[in-house]
Parts: C-alpha cells; sequence; structure tokens
C-alpha cells in the first residue's frame, strides 16, 4: 500500500488564509493612514500662530488665571480650519485648554493679511461656570 503525503496547512488553507490577511493588512493601513492624517493636521494647527497666539493671551490674562490657575496648556485635539496662500489666510479654530482648577474653550477667528495677522474674535469660555471672556480687551490688574 502506497502512503499519501499530507497537503501543508498553508496548501489546504490558501483560499481563506490569502484573502482574508490581505483585506485586514489594508484595512489597517487605512486606519494608519487616516490616524497619521489626523495627528498630522492637528500637528499643524498646534503651531500655527494664532493658536499659540491664543494660548499666550489666555495664559496673560488675569481673569483666565483666576478661574482655571496656572499653567494654561493645551487640551485635546484642536477643531476647525486654518487656510495658507502665500503670506495670507485665515483661522477659524476651538481650541481646548485646561489649568489646574478647570477646563475651558479658545475661539479664535483670525485673518492673515500681506504675512500679519488680525484677530476678529478671541474668546474664551469656562466650562464650569460658561462664563465668556474676550481676549482682545486689556486684561484687568490685581483682580
Amino acid at each position: 500500500m502506497e502512503e499519501q503525503q499530507q497537503k501543508s496547512w498553508f496548501k489546504r488553507n490558501w483560499l481563506w488564509f490569502v484573502p482574508t490577511v490581505g483585506c485586514g493588512t489594508l484595512i489597517i493601513l487605512f486606519f494608519l493612514g487616516i490616524g497619521a492624517l489626523i495627528f498630522g493636521v492637528t500637528g499643524m494647527m498646534s503651531d500655527a500662530t494664532p493658536t499659540k497666539y491664543a494660548i499666550e493671551k489666555a495664559s496673560n490674562h488675569q481673569i483666565v488665571i483666576n478661574q482655571l490657575g496656572t499653567p494654561i496648556e493645551q487640551k485635546g485635539l484642536i477643531s476647525g480650519e486654518i487656510n495658507f496662500s502665500n503670506n495670507d489666510g485665515s483661522a477659524n479654530l476651538n481650541i481646548p485648554v485646561k489649568g489646574p482648577n478647570g477646563k475651558a474653550i479658545i475661539y479664535v477667528v483670525a485673518e492673515k493679511v500681506d504675512g500679519e495677522w488680525y484677530y476678529e474674535k478671541l474668546l474664551i469660555r469656562i466650562k464650569e461656570t460658561g462664563e465668556k471672556i474676550n481676549l482682545l480687551e486689556k486684561s484687568l490688574e490685581g483682580i
């Protein structure tokens, strides 16, 4: 009697294994690409001049310091949009921030003309109280 050699696991299962692994790999690569895109855009928004300016203004505003404490830092993902074209551009951003005493969102609407940013709106809303503070107004000292 002649002995038959058994096929390898791959030869027996390749019909389901190859499509499953191929599709799984494509799905993983797709989600990694989306994640890289989100973090790239968020990083670009975090490094943008309007974001840095807004956080600096909030960090130096006495009423905000009284509400949130120090240091005031960005917390979470920035939402909105920022557009650049040569020396012109625009920004419409919502920047989540936090301090030791609470959280807030900074709203920024700005226009860049000939390389210079002009801020139409720079407002912070304290989450706990709902208070809105205009960061474009001069900070009141000694409060």
